[in-house]
């Protein structure tokens, strides 16, 4: 699932009149690269979910044959439903195992994205990063393969990629809610694991941030 239903706020003018996982860097639409990246991964079904100009996006993408993948939709209310209602809609459409979730705004490399496609041994398994300018503080600890909380040492910042299992929503009502708060949730019951991602990252969350990923596409720079 490639979550693109935001609104944007802070990549605003922008995102008044386009939304953003079709804003180009590169020469591409940001979520082309998710697409390309799940096709070489041998992932062929993707769940886009979109409120914000959605039908741009389904315009822009279709069945998502020129991928190689097959798309399916997921339309949400005005406001979208934030990161775990989201999913949460989504579920039918994902089937009864784990399934791979991916920020449309962020963009990454040095990772196959198969290596993330074997079943977690628990509810969730994140993509942890080093602490970017943005989120200094971090989300989680890694200890070993487990995410908690409260450990010794530092945080690392979760990615926007991780891996899931239904179950992580059980119990959960329709509408709006974040995802957050079941991770956390998880992590303290000693239910999500984890990996370090020592590649590329961004979080494509600003103007500045996609002239930045544009000048390291194009060559024009080191991307700061």
């Amino acid at each position: 699932m490639i979550l693109a239903a935001g609104r944007g706020e802070r990549m605003r003018p922008l995102t008044d009149t386009t939304p953003k996982p079709l804003l180009r860097a590169g020469g591409k639409m940001l979520i082309e690269y998710h697409l390309e990246r799940l096709a070489r991964a041998g992932i062929d079904e993707v769940v886009i979910n979109h409120a914000h100009l959605g039908d741009q996006i389904v315009a822009a993408l279709g069945d998502g044959s020129r991928w190689d993948v097959s798309i399916h939709y997921s339309a949400e209310p005005p406001g979208a439903l934030e990161t775990g209602g989201g999913i949460f809609q989504a579920l039918p459409l994902l089937g009864d195992g784990p399934f791979l979730v991916i920020n449309g705004d962020v963009w990454l490399e040095g990772l196959a994205l198969e290596q993330l496609t074997s079943p977690p041994t628990s509810l969730a398994h994140l993509l942890l990063i080093p602490n970017p300018p943005h989120n200094p503080d971090g989300d989680f600890f890694l200890r070993g393969d487990r995410v908690a909380n409260q450990a010794p040492g530092r945080r690392l910042t979760f990615s926007g990629v991780g891996l899931y299992h239904p179950r992580l929503f059980e119990g959960r009502q329709g509408g709006a809610f974040a995802l957050a708060p079941l991770l956390r949730e998880a992590a303290e019951a000693g239910e999500v694991t984890g990996q370090p991602h020592a590649g590329e990252w961004m979080d494509i969350g600003t103007p500045a941030r996609l002239a930045a990923l544009n000048r390291k596409l194009t060559g024009g720079g080191n991307g700061t």
